[in-house]
C-alpha cells in the first residue's frame, strides 16, 4: 500500500495526458470537442481518430520516446497531433511558425525528430529543411487537398490505419519537447513530462475561470505552450475548442460571433488590435466569460478600453515560462481594476498558482526580504525535466529542485510578485522571447560588422523591440537597412533588429570583459519605474 501511495504521489505513471481525452469522451459524449471551418467532431469521435493517428505514425516508424514534430497553423489537426503522438507513445516537438528554415532543421536534428507533419502553409520551407537536416525521414502532409511529392497523406494513413492501444506513458515519462531561444546563440529544447504539464494545466482549470464545458479558442498559435496551456485546461474541462488559422482581427471577431466561444487567450498586443478595429462594434462578443493574457503587463489605458468594450469577460493576466509548464503566478480578475481597495495591483504579475513555490533569492541563493529585487525562482511539480542534450544550461537553470528564471523581480507584504528586470540577456517582443546571443550572432557574420550588441528598448507597440548597437571594420559603409536584410536571412523576424545604431567608440566593458548591457539600455529606459515591458 505504501509503495503505491508514493506511486501516486510521484506521478509515476499515473498522470497522463492521454487520460484526459478518454475521460471527456465519457463524460461529454455528445459534447463537441473540435469546431474548425466546416469541420465538427465529437468527444469520442476525436479519441477514435487520435488511436487511428497512434496506429499510423506508429506504423510509419514511431517507437515510445520518439519525437515528432509539426509545422503547422492552427487547426483540428494540430490537436489530433498533440494527443495522437502521446496515445503512440512518442514525443510532440512543436514547430515554431515564425522560425526559419535553419532555425527549424536546427531544433529537429538536436532533438533527433525523424517524423515530421507539415501543412500547405509551409511546404514551401521544407526542401531548406531537408538540406540542413540529417535527421529528418518522414513527411506527413496534413493540409487540405493531396499532398505534395514526397509526402504521406494524412486523410489516407489515417483512412488505412487501424486504432492502437494508448501506449500508457504517463507521470515522469517525456511528453513535449518545446524550443525557446538559447543563450549561447542555438535554441535550447525544454522538456516537459507528463506530470509537469497534467499538474500545471488541471490547475488552470481554475486559474483560468474554466467551468466544464467551456468553449476555448485558439487565435494564438498552437505550437506556443501558453495557447498549450489554455488548450490542456479546456480539455480538461471537457470543453470544445474552437480554431482559426491564426490571428487576425477580423477572423477572431467573426469566430466570436459565430461559435461563441467563452474563452480565448491573447497577448496584450492582439487585445489592442482586437478592440481597436473599426469594426470591432459590428460584431457580437458577448459571449466572452474569460480573457486570458500574458507576455506583457497589459497598459492600463488598454486594459481600461478592453473592459468597456467587453463588458461580459473577465481578465486573467498569467506570468511564467515554458520551464514552468508554463505557468507560475496569476493575476486574478478582481485586481483588474483602476478604482477600489484592489486598485494599483495592475504592474503586479499577480501571486504564485497552488501547484508551486515561489521566492526571490540573491546571488547565493537566499531570500531577500520583502520589496528587495532578486533572482525569482520556482519549484514545484511544475518543473521542467531540463533542457534536451544540454547538462551545462540544465545545470545553471535547475538548482536544487528550483528554476532559476531570468527575471528580477521582487514580492510586496501580500504575495504579490513584481518583475522588475530580466537577468538573462533576453528581449522579450510581441510575446515572442528573443535572446540577444541569436540576434548578435547572426549579425557578426556580416562581413562588414567586428562587434555587436543587441538590447530589448521600449515599444508602445510590441513591449519591447529589438535594438542593435554596431562597430563596424574600418572603412565600412553598411547601413541600417542592409543589417536588418541580413539577419533575416539567418533568424526569424520578429528576432531582427528594428533599429540598428552605429558606433565607432568601444563598448562599455565589466573588469571580465563582458559588453555592460545595462549601460547600453539606460539610456533608453530612463525615467521608466521598470526596466522591463
Amino acid at each position: 500500500m505504501i509503495k503505491d501511495l508514493a506511486g501516486i504521489f510521484t506521478g509515476e505513471k499515473i498522470m497522463q495526458l492521454t487520460s484526459i481525452i478518454r475521460r471527456a469522451a465519457q463524460v461529454n459524449p455528445k459534447g463537441m470537442a473540435t469546431i474548425y471551418k466546416d469541420r465538427q467532431q465529437t468527444w469520442p469521435e476525436f479519441v477514435a481518430r487520435a488511436a487511428k493517428l497512434a496506429g499510423a505514425l506508429q506504423k510509419v516508424g514511431m517507437k515510445n520516446g520518439d519525437r515528432v514534430a509539426m509545422l503547422a497553423l492552427n487547426s483540428d489537426r494540430y490537436l489530433e497531433y498533440v494527443f495522437g503522438v502521446m496515445w503512440g507513445g512518442g514525443v510532440i516537438v512543436p514547430m515554431n511558425l515564425r522560425w526559419s528554415p535553419a532555425e527549424n532543421a536546427y531544433s529537429i536534428d538536436d532533438s533527433g525528430t525523424e517524423i515530421m507533419l507539415v501543412d500547405e502553409n509551409f511546404t514551401s520551407m521544407v526542401p531548406t529543411i531537408q538540406e540542413k537536416s540529417s535527421s529528418l525521414k518522414t513527411l506527413i502532409f496534413s493540409g487540405e487537398g493531396g499532398a505534395p511529392a514526397g509526402m504521406l497523406n494524412y486523410g489516407d494513413i489515417l483512412d488505412a490505419a487501424e486504432p492502437v492501444e494508448d501506449a500508457g506513458r504517463g507521470g515522469e515519462d517525456l511528453a513535449g519537447i518545446y524550443y525557446t531561444g538559447g543563450t549561447t546563440g542555438f535554441p535550447k529544447g525544454v522538456m516537459l513530462s507528463h506530470r509537469s504539464l497534467y499538474i500545471s494545466n488541471l490547475s488552470n482549470c481554475r486559474e483560468f475561470c474554466m467551468p466544464d464545458g467551456a468553449r476555448y479558442l485558439h487565435a494564438a498559435p498552437m505550437f506556443h505552450l501558453a495557447d498549450g496551456a489554455a488548450s490542456f485546461a479546456a480539455t480538461f474541462a471537457c470543453g470544445t475548442h474552437i480554431m482559426i488559422p491564426s490571428f487576425t482581427p477580423e477572423a477572431t471577431l467573426q469566430v466570436m460571433q459565430d461559435h461563441r466561444p467563452t474563452h480565448v487567450l491573447l497577448v496584450p498586443t492582439m487585445i489592442q488590435m482586437l478592440i481597436q478595429n473599426s469594426d470591432f462594434h459590428k460584431y457580437d462578443t458577448t459571449s466572452l466569460a474569460t480573457i486570458m493574457y500574458g507576455a506583457s503587463a497589459i497598459s492600463e489605458a488598454v486594459l481600461v478600453e478592453a473592459m468597456t468594450k467587453l463588458p461580459t469577460a473577465k481578465f486573467v493576466q498569467a506570468y511564467g515560462q515554458t520551464e514552468l509548464s508554463p505557468v507560475a503566478t496569476i493575476l486574478a480578475p478582481e485586481y483588474h481594476t483602476t478604482e477600489g481597495p484592489n486598485a494599483g495591483r495592475l504592474r503586479s504579475c499577480g501571486k504564485a498558482v497552488g501547484t508551486c513555490e515561489l521566492r526571490v533569492v540573491d546571488e547565493d541563493g537566499k531570500e531577500v526580504p520583502t520589496g528587495t529585487v532578486g533572482h525569482i525562482a520556482v519549484k514545484g511539480p511544475i518543473t521542467t525535466l531540463g533542457y534536451w542534450n544540454k547538462p551545462e544550461q540544465t545545470a545553471e537553470s535547475l538548482r536544487d529542485g528550483w528554476v532559476y528564471t531570468g527575471d528580477g523581480g521582487y514580492l510586496d507584504e501580500e504575495g504579490f510578485l513584481y518583475i522588475a528586470d530580466r537577468l538573462k540577456d533576453m528581449i522579450v517582443s510581441g510575446g515572442e522571447n528573443v535572446y540577444s546571443a541569436e540576434v548578435e550572432q547572426a549579425i557578426t557574420q556580416h562581413p562588414e560588422v567586428t562587434e555587436c550588441a543587441a538590447i530589448g528598448i521600449p515599444s508602445e507597440k510590441w513591449g519591447e523591440s529589438v535594438h542593435s548597437i554596431v562597430i563596424l571594420k574600418p572603412g565600412a559603409s553598411t547601413t541600417e537597412e542592409d543589417i536588418i536584410k541580413h539577419c533575416h536571412s539567418l533568424i526569424a523576424g520578429y528576432k531582427c533588429p528594428r533599429s540598428v545604431e552605429f558606433r565607432t567608440e568601444p563598448m562599455p566593458l565589466s573588469a571580465a570583459g563582458k559588453v555592460l548591457k545595462k549601460d547600453l539600455r539606460a539610456p533608453y529606459w530612463e525615467g521608466k519605474e521598470r526596466n522591463v515591458n
